[in-house]
């Protein structure tokens, strides 16, 4: 049978409801609602909530990863890290209300959404630590680092977790950019002039 909907779109909306809501409190009355397309036609074509999520989550995922590869593509370690926690926070706080992080969302569910999405977790978390440790070690970069490029990126990726719960409790992108700007300093060398 040929989907009479264009998957792109329909991955898009459903992404946006799990994103909003969660795992648990979305329906597959919610998922077809935002995508326009009856009950039965997604059931029929992705046969389960749990697959429509999966998908999602790799839609997000590839984004996460570019606009990251994106971010981090800078001449010092300053300014890559800046680029890449601006996106991070980007992404928390750009609806109204603020939608927050959907990894970390995610996660907080990780028990009830079974190992299929455990292991895409793992999988984005790896990547993005890989992608940190990777634009680090450039020479460029490496230099003014406090620690290894490994061991920045673990930090990175610690960080952002704890960032995207303190947008939940504080909702407020000014203070999240304080923050990042403070673990910049952290894990970067002052450069000339700046002082220690």
């Amino acid at each position: 049978m040929v989907r009479q909907f264009d998957e792109a779109t329909v991955l898009g909306r459903v992404l946006e409801v799990f994103w909003a809501k969660g795992w648990q409190a979305t329906t597959m009355g919610d998922l077809a609602e935002a995508a326009a397309v009856h009950r039965g036609s997604l059931y029929h074509a992705y046969a389960s909530k749990e697959r429509l999520f999966e998908l999602a989550f790799d839609r997000h995922a590839e984004r996460v990863l570019a606009e990251s590869r994106q971010a981090l593509d800078a001449p010092t370690a300053r300014l890559a890290l800046r680029r890449f926690f601006e996106a991070s926070i980007t992404s928390m706080t750009a609806d109204a209300p603020p939608r927050g992080c959907f990894t970390t969302r995610t996660a907080v569910e990780s028990a009830v959404l079974g190992e299929s999405v455990l292991r895409r977790l793992r999988e984005l978390v790896e990547q993005l630590e890989s992608l940190l440790a990777e634009a680090l070690s450039r020479e460029a970069l490496r230099h003014s680092l406090r620690v290894s490029p490994d061991q920045a990126a673990q930090a990175v990726m610690v960080f952002t977790r704890g960032l995207a719960v303190m947008e939940r409790i504080h909702g407020d992108p000014r203070r999240l950019r304080e923050l990042a700007a403070l673990q910049i300093t952290l894990l970067v060398e002052p450069e000339e002039g700046e002082g220690a």
